[in-house]
């Protein structure tokens, strides 16, 4: 009970140890949530340091459960109003992307929702997919194009090529359809929410995300700028700050109204643009033009909206590269990404 008499509600955020997770337990946690999560090795502490420090904010369970794990979500999920699924496979340099990112993904997304169904109290499971289920397409050729929850990866095409990173998007696809049909099959409530890449500062402290991208032309990592760079290769390097996406998750939560699929994206733009703006801007650090070669966008050709998240009441706090970058640039130092 809160100190009012009423009772707390109660969410399950899976995979804490995350960068975009352990933001969304944070701000569960500040708006007065009781937060269960749940992580493969609890005894981890350096994946999980961050937790404990979280759990000075207000009730925070920690749970061990793995996404291959039939019943392993149970105990965590059990007498949540919400379940925030978050975690997912993210072994991009697999060399069985088929069996570790996507049949990992569907059966791990669909293991946490069985578990929703036992516990009977969960109102809303909120499924964190991504913007990679949206637009990798070869149809988008030319510029002009702005893509909405209506778009869908092209499976065949994916899995045809098999180029780059193929599994991930293709992973995305089919969790996210899988997952929609077993709601509808046992009259769970669900909403997919479509982060694009994610800037920002958040609890975690071992991050293996987009952060390190992001910085990657002050950093001069080539691994992490080769990220970016494939990003780009889609037509546009579309990006949305942690915060406003874990507003935008919790807000879909408690909209009653809220329904389906939701992009959110902040700000549309290009691996140059980035390099200008990181220049004019942090003169404290040399951008690494070096990298700046080859077949480059000036302007984005794709643009993905949020106009749905926004029409429903939704707004953003963090509308320009400014505000992606001023505290990833000190989060980037805390980490070790960039030299104080």
């Amino acid at each position: 009970m809160s100190a009012g008499g009423e009772t707390k509600k109660t969410a399950c955020v899976t995979g804490g140890n995350g960068y975009i997770a352990s933001s969304l337990i944070k701000m569960l946690l500040d708006k007065g949530y009781a937060v269960k999560t749940t992580v493969r090795n609890p005894d981890d502490m350096a994946k999980n340091s961050h937790l404990k420090d979280l759990q000075a904010l207000g009730p925070l369970e920690v749970f061990r459960a793995d996404l291959d794990d039939e019943g392993s979500f149970d105990d965590a999920i059990a007498g949540c109003d919400y379940a925030f699924l978050v975690a997912a496979p993210v072994n991009l340099a697999s060399e069985n992307p088929e069996k570790e990112l996507i049949e990992l993904g569907v059966q791990g997304t669909l293991n946490v929702m069985r578990s929703c169904v036992k516990a009977g109290t969960v109102k809303r499971v909120i499924l964190t997919s991504s913007a990679g289920s949206v637009i990798v397409r070869p149809d988008l050729q030319g510029g002009g194009h702005v893509l909405d929850e209506e778009s869908w990866s092209d499976v065949d095409f994916l899995t045809g090529a098999k180029s780059g990173l193929w599994a991930y998007p293709v992973s995305k696809v089919l969790l996210e359809k899988e997952a929609s049909r077993f709601a509808a099959e046992h009259g769970i409530s669900l909403v997919t929410v479509l982060p694009v890449v994610t800037a920002g500062a958040a609890p975690a402290r071992q991050i293996h995300t987009s952060v390190p991208g992001c910085l990657s032309l002050l950093s001069g990592d080539e691994a992490a700028f080769g990220a970016l760079r494939a990003m780009e290769a889609s037509g546009v390097v579309a990006l949305v700050h942690v915060d406003d996406l874990c507003r935008a998750e919790v807000f879909v939560a408690e909209e009653d109204t809220a329904a389906g699929r939701y992009l959110c994206c902040a700000v549309n733009t290009t691996v140059r643009e980035i390099a200008r703006f990181l220049s004019e801007n942090y003169p404290q650090y040399t951008v690494n033009t070096s990298l700046l070669t080859g077949d480059l966008l000036e302007k984005p050709r794709v643009s993905l909206s949020s106009a749905k998240l926004v029409r429903e009441g939704f707004e953003y706090k963090y509308k320009t590269l400014d505000g992606m970058y001023d505290d990833m640039i000190d989060y980037g130092k805390a980490l070790g990404i960039l030299s104080n």
